[in-house]
């Protein structure tokens, strides 16, 4: 169920994705706060690689700038995608 819950916030982190800038921003908060709350379902040898995408997205968010949110929201998109195919592996 665990990774049901986790494949669904991706799902709906995609489909909230807007061309407005203000929307963006919003997806990149979404997208860290949705890796946040399935840190407790990352397998273990991931949690280093996580970690460091977290810390790269908040330090593209904190620049405020266009280019700065679109790089949040490509490396959390990633992240949640990697994450996400882990745990399809790990059946």
């Amino acid at each position: 169920m665990n990774r049901s819950v986790l494949l669904g916030f991706f799902v709906v982190a995609s489909m909230m994705a807007s061309t407005s800038f203000a929307a963006e921003k919003d997806q990149c908060a979404l997208n860290l706060q949705t890796i946040e709350n399935a840190k407790a379902q990352i397998p273990g040898e991931m949690l280093d690689q996580v970690d460091a995408s977290v810390k790269k997205a908040k330090a593209d968010q904190a620049k405020g700038t266009k280019a700065g949110i679109d790089n949040c929201i490509a490396e959390t998109n990633q992240t949640i995608m990697d994450v996400t195919n882990a745990h399809k592996g790990a059946k």
